[in-house]
């Protein structure tokens, strides 16, 4: 796994440190990120000690617990706590995870946390993702046909039709992987990213889609595909297990196939 820190040149300062209640025996250190827009100075970790005896087991449960115990002014996306949504993404220990998901446990020593890398950051926690979810809605996510579907019925698939969607419609859009890409960093406004080529591929190989030819040759561009070199960076940070770099490698496999 590709871990990530600050950089040593970086403007982040030490911040404020928030000690556990007397009498803690099990202590957990939490160094958060933090910046506020409104307030002019510059991002700062805060240190929490957490009380583990009265804490949950997942490092959200431990943000939760900072926020309505200790600062109520972290702020952090989180909505199911269950791997489903993705709103928790963040940079934990290192690497790109959902911190619903990230048990404590298996961090050795403080735990680091940080926002989804190269990121524009709205405040602490919170990253900007209004670009990627343009670059989303340019692929166009849903189904396109001009063969009107049977009339009182569905448009169906057969069992091995269906099977090609597994590993794709299970993404839940956390953009941990996009984020853990360099070519995403280098080239973000351009390149579309794992994450956004995976959905693209997802509905290419939906048998019910009509629309793959026009689909490829939207994608057929030195940077919205072809920044993509490889390196698996999205595939291993993925909290779902997913493989958006054998998407994109099927997409190009199909354009080189439509030139022979």
């Amino acid at each position: 796994m590709v871990e990530f820190a600050l950089p040593a040149n970086s403007r982040v300062g030490e911040g404020r440190s928030f000690a556990a209640p007397a009498g803690t025996t099990r202590v957990k250190r939490f160094s958060v990120y933090r910046w506020n827009p409104d307030d002019g100075q510059n991002p700062r970790l805060d240190h929490f000690d957490i009380d583990l005896d009265a804490c949950g087991p997942m490092v959200l449960d431990a943000l939760i617990k900072i926020k309505n115990e200790v600062d109520s002014t972290l702020t952090f996306r989180r909505s199911c706590r269950e791997g489903i949504c993705g709103s928790c993404a963040m940079n934990i220990d290192g690497s790109n995870t959902l911190a619903c998901l990230k048990p404590i446990e298996d961090i050795k020593g403080a735990a680091r946390i940080l926002p989804l890398p190269h990121m524009a950051v709205i405040k602490d926690l919170i990253p900007d993702l209004s670009q990627i979810y343009a670059q989303l809605r340019s692929i166009e996510p849903w189904l396109k046909a001009d063969t009107p579907p049977p009339p009182d019925a569905e448009r169906l698939q057969s069992p091995e039709e269906r099977k090609k969607l597994d590993g794709m419609w299970e993404c839940i859009l956390c953009f941990c992987c996009t984020t853990s890409c360099p070519s995403y960093w280098w080239n973000g406004d351009r390149y579309l990213g794992p994450a956004v080529l995976l959905a693209a591929y997802r509905f290419i190989a939906d048998s019910r889609d009509e629309a793959a030819g026009e689909r490829l040759d939207a994608l057929e561009d030195p940077f919205k595909l072809y920044r993509c070199h490889t390196i698996l960076n999205c595939t291993q940070t993925c909290p779902k297990g997913l493989n958006p770099a054998k998407a994109i490698g099927e997409i190009k496999q199909l354009l080189v196939e439509r030139r022979t």
